[in-house]
């Protein structure tokens, strides 16, 4: 029995935070997530989504007006990651210094705080809302040439 059906990629996973605007707000100042004007018209119904993204929409984050994960048990998706070069890793670190981001436990995440998985480097924090994201790299000859 041979696969009859293949996905293309991912399209979007959907976020809920209490306000969608200043939510997509904070993504794009700590991210470089835009909002997708093409989609704009989604986030008109309250229980619309608002559409962001970092590639002009070929993979989107869904922001939903709702009660965010944050402390609460998890039962579906845990974490959302987000993978960049090396060059992007290492400039993400320079910046921690500008923003003031949160671990899950509420202590201020900082270069210090990578994580080498020996095939990749991770650093993990939370959105303003308790929603867990990683911003992670496969390009580890540029980040340890960089950090060692």
């Amino acid at each position: 029995m041979g696969i009859k059906f293949k996905v293309q990629q991912i399209d979007h996973v959907e976020v809920f935070v209490p306000d969608r605007f200043a939510a997509a707000k904070w993504y794009e100042k700590v991210l470089g997530l835009s909002v997708l004007e093409q989609h704009l018209s989604w986030a008109d119904h309250p229980r619309g989504p608002l559409m962001i993204s970092s590639d002009g929409g070929n993979t989107m984050i869904a922001l939903f007006t709702g009660k965010p994960q944050g402390s609460e048990p998890v039962i579906g998706l845990k974490r959302l990651a987000f993978r960049v070069s090396g060059e992007g890793f290492l400039r993400f670190l320079t910046l921690l210094s500008d923003i003031e981001l949160l671990d899950h436990d509420g202590k201020m995440v900082t270069p210090d705080r990578v994580v080498d998985h020996n095939k990749s480097y991770s650093i993990y924090f939370d959105d303003p809302y308790g929603n867990p994201l990683e911003i992670t790299t496969y390009d580890c000859a540029v980040v340890k040439k960089e950090r060692h």
